[in-house]
């Protein structure tokens, strides 16, 4: 049994910050390294309102509607997010209920920024492995707005708010899914995140207080290399899996953090940049979202037709990766 890519979906919030809304915010102009370095222009975040399982229910929905699926064949739903509804119980059951998936298993995926392509790849798996799961539904969502600290230059000027969905179907004749790879480096795991409210650091009225860990922060940096070197290092292990090489790949999609990195990245690979596709200039750094946001997009534009082959690769903090080789 194959696992085929029937449809996607998006959701992205209506309120947009653009680079000198956020100029005027921090006080100095961020425009030349924002827009030229970062490739992002603008960005969305969410209604005061919103929050992740709202944008994950929409952007299933679509997803849903484009497949003309009921609800209720859903078999499994996975949500990848790092932004949850609360800490527990899951997204993915919140999403659940809110669809009217009645028969449909759920559970959360929480990889950082690399959690839609690692829980694509898990989907994908359980349709391979398990006649049961017919019908699959794989959700990125991140509210990330919500952790935002507006003062902090390094991490208002990037990230956006977001959801993308894809719905796997179980097939005897399309390839689908052709390979992956995961890899993690836990050395990188006190550089980026959101600290407090786990058990390491509880909430208390001090860390409410202070206001740092409550807010998403880049506590050490990150070495360029681990995307520049990292990426193209994992494409290469999923194409030899599949048995491919770069020219049988017609599109290659990477984390929408930053254009300089995919252009780097992509001359590493001997490609062309025709070859990618980009979102952030739109839609900032959706996070977990990213990836099915940015293959939508790809496909809405007609840069990926069916019986095309895609690499999906992705990274986020912990430090986690992972890439997918798809047939569309």
């Amino acid at each position: 049994m194959f696992a085929d890519i029937v449809s996607t979906g998006i959701y992205i919030p209506e309120k947009i910050v653009t680079n000198d809304d956020l100029s005027r915010i921090l006080g100095e102009d961020i425009n030349e390294f924002v827009t030229n370095v970062l490739g992002i222009h603008e960005r969305h975040v969410s209604a005061d309102d919103e929050s992740t399982a709202d944008l994950a229910t929409h952007a299933s929905r679509q997803a849903l509607e484009a497949a003309r699926l009921d609800p209720a064949e859903l078999d499994l739903i996975i949500l990848a997010t790092d932004t949850p509804e609360q800490l527990s119980p899951a997204t993915s059951v919140v999403v659940q209920h809110r669809l009217g998936a009645v028969n449909a298993g759920t559970f959360d995926v929480n990889c950082a920024c690399a959690g839609f392509v690692t829980a694509l790849d898990t989907a994908s798996k359980f349709i391979i492995a398990d006649s049961a799961y017919r019908n699959v539904l794989v959700v990125g969502a991140y509210a990330i707005s919500k952790y935002l600290d507006w003062r902090d230059k390094k991490t208002a000027t990037i990230f956006a708010d977001g959801a993308g969905a894809v719905l796997l179907r179980a097939s005897e004749e399309r390839p689908g899914f052709l390979a992956g790879k995961l890899r993690a480096d836990g050395s990188f795991h006190d550089h980026m995140g959101i600290y407090a409210g786990g058990t390491h650091l509880p909430i208390t009225a001090q860390v409410i207080d202070e206001g740092r860990w409550t807010k998403v922060r880049f506590a050490k940096k990150y070495p360029a290399e681990v995307n520049t070197e990292g990426w193209p290092a994992i494409v290469k292990e999923v194409l030899a899996k599949s048995k491919l090489t770069v020219d049988d790949i017609k599109l290659f999609l990477f984390t929408q953090v930053n254009l300089s990195t995919i252009k780097e990245v992509m001359a590493k690979l001997e490609l062309p940049l025709e070859r990618t596709h980009t979102i952030m200039q739109k839609w900032g750094y959706t996070g977990s979202a990213c990836i099915p946001m940015v293959l939508h997009d790809a496909i809405n534009a007609g840069k990926l037709n069916r019986g095309d082959n895609v690499i999906m690769c992705a990274s986020g903090g912990g430090l986690n990766m992972a890439c997918v080789a798809f047939k569309y």
